[in-house]
């Protein structure tokens, strides 16, 4: 499956941006969908994950309440609401997709990566 990530931007704090992440390929259903962000001089880190037709999702403790990851089998797209933004939120943004089973999956059970899209938070 390709990946196609995009809406960052560059954002005041408190702002709201959505990311999209287009889908191509195998059947898009199949996946577990995630979000990750990658800081400079940080690891990349999980943000949120999505499964595969449940809607059941999972968040880092540090974006529950503020972001919403959603998806629509149908149009092979998973989104990222991000509201109540914070300069800490500024990153790469990756988007992924898991062939598996294990919930919620880790970094390395992710099989599939987007290019990534750049958002920034100004204090």
């Amino acid at each position: 499956v390709q990946l196609q990530a995009s809406g960052g931007g560059l954002v005041q704090a408190g702002g709201s941006l959505r990311l999209s992440c287009a889908a191509s390929g195998r059947t898009f259903s199949s996946y577990r969908m995630g979000w990750f962000r990658q800081a400079p001089g940080k690891e990349r880190e999980f943000v949120a994950a999505i499964r595969r037709s449940t809607g059941r999702t999972y968040y880092t403790d540090s974006v529950k309440g503020r972001f919403t990851i959603s998806r629509d089998n149908a149009k092979n797209t998973v989104w990222l609401e991000m509201n109540s933004l914070k300069p800490e939120d500024t990153a790469l943004y990756y988007c992924a997709a898991a062939d598996g089973s294990a919930w919620p999956p880790s970094l390395d059970e992710y099989d599939y990566w987007g290019q990534g899209t750049q958002v920034t938070v100004s204090s």
